[in-house]
C-alpha cells in the first residue's frame, strides 16, 4: 500500500513548566487573560504532525511519501537525512528559498496539560503543492491530511475527492480555530477519521453534527483516549475497544497522537484487522510518551513485540510479528 502523509514539518521546542496552568487560570477573568509561565528547560527536537507519523511508519518497516513545505534549514539541520534514514520518501518535499521551517512551541506542566504556539513559516507554501501530479506519478493508496496551511488542507482534501484517493482527515491542532463549514469539508468522505476524545466533541460542538452523524459522514472514525486506549468504530460494524499499553511511566505526551497513526496506518498497510492495527499504534504511542521529543525512540523488534504480548497476548504478538519487518 502506497500511503501519502500531507502536514506539517517543524522545529520542536520543548518546554516543562513545574505546576499546574489551571493554578494560574481566574474563569472570570479569562477575557483579560495575562499570564507568564516560568519554564525550567528547553529542549529542541524534530517534529511536525507528518514528520512524527512518517517516522513512526518508517520505523515499522512502511515506507511512506511525506508531502510538506520545509525551509531551506531542512537540509542544513540534518532533518532530511535523518527521515530518510527511517525509511521515509522525502522525494517530493516542497524546500522554500526564503522562509524557514515551522516552529512548535509546546510548553507541558506537572498534569501534562500543554500550551502551544505556532510559527508556520515555510507550512505556507504546502498549498503549491499538486496531489493529483503525486498521484500520477505514483498511485496514491490513502493519503492522511494532517494539520497543515489550512487552504493546503482544503486543496488535498478536495483532489483527493475528485481523483477518487482514498483519504484520511486528521485535523487536530487545526479544530481550534476551524470553523463548522471548513470542518464539514475536510471530514466529510474521508476513509478514516483520527481525533482524539476531545477533538471528536469539538468536531460535534462546531459541526453541529452528533456523533452518530459524524460516523455517517466518514468510514471509519477512530479516538484515543490516552490512557484509557481507543476506540475505532467501523463503517457498520461494532465498536472496537483496545487497551492502552500497561506499565507505561510518562514522560511526554507530545507526538504521542502522532505516532499512534502511523501505528494504525502501518496496521493497515499490512492488511491486519483494526484491532491489530490500533494495538500496534498503542504501542508506539507507548514508546514515544516515555521519551522526550517525537522521534528519539527507539522500536527493537523483540522488545516491541514482547510489549505487545504482555497487553494484548500471545495471538497478538504473533499476527503483529508476522505482519511488520521492524528491524
Amino acid at each position: 500500500m502506497h500511503l501519502a502523509i500531507a502536514g506539517s514539518v517543524a522545529a520542536d521546542h520543548l518546554q516543562t513548566f513545574s505546576g499546574k496552568f489551571s493554578d494560574s487560570l481566574v474563569p472570570d477573568q479569562l477575557a483579560k487573560l495575562s499570564v507568564s509561565f516560568l519554564v525550567e528547560d528547553l529542549d529542541i527536537r524534530r517534529g511536525g504532525c507528518a514528520a512524527n507519523i512518517t517516522f513512526a511508519l518508517g520505523r515499522l518497516g512502511i515506507s511512506p511519501l511525506l508531502v510538506a513545505a520545509v525551509g531551506r534549514d531542512f537540509a542544513d539541520q540534518g532533518y532530511r537525512e535523518w527521515l530518510e534514514s527511517a525509511g521515509v520518501d522525502c522525494s517530493h518535499v516542497r524546500v522554500s528559498p526564503d522562509l524557514h521551517t515551522a516552529l512548535c512551541t509546546i510548553t507541558t506542566d506537572d498534569a501534562h496539560a500543554q500550551i502551544v504556539t505556532f510559527y508556520p513559516g515555510a507550512m505556507a507554501e504546502a498549498r503549491e503543492i499538486d496531489i493529483a501530479a503525486l498521484h500520477a506519478e505514483q498511485p496514491i493508496d490513502l493519503l492522511l491530511v494532517g494539520p497543515d496551511d489550512p487552504e493546503a488542507m482544503q486543496r488535498h482534501t478536495s483532489t483527493a475527492r475528485d481523483a477518487g484517493i482514498a483519504f484520511a482527515a486528521d485535523p487536530s491542532q487545526q479544530l481550534a480555530w476551524a470553523g463548522g463549514d471548513l470542518i464539514r469539508e475536510l471530514v466529510e468522505g474521508a476513509t478514516y477519521l483520527f481525533t482524539n476524545d476531545y477533538e471528536a466533541a469539538l468536531i460535534e460542538k462546531k459541526t453541529g453534527w452528533s456523533a452518530d452523524e459524524v460516523r455517517t459522514k466518514v468510514g471509519t472514525q477512530i479516538i484515543t483516549r490516552g490512557k484509557d486506549g481507543v476506540t475505532v468504530y467501523p463503517d457498520g460494524g461494532e465498536p472496537v475497544e483496545v487497551a492502552a499499553i500497561r506499565g507505561v511511566e510518562a514522560v511526554d505526551p507530545t507526538g504521542v497522537g502522532d505516532s499512534f497513526r502511523g501505528g494504525f496506518l502501518a496496521g493497515v498497510a499490512a492488511g491486519l484487522s483494526f484491532e491489530r492495527a490500533a494495538q500496534i499504534g498503542c504501542t508506539i504511542a507507548a514508546s514515544v510518551v516515555e521519551t522526550t521529543g517525537t522521534q528519539e525512540y527507539v522500536l527493537e523488534r523483540e522488545s516491541f513485540l514482547d510489549r505487545v504480548e504482555a497487553t494484548y497476548g500471545v495471538a497478538a504478538r504473533d499476527d503483529i510479528g508476522a505482519a511488520l519487518s521492524l528491524a
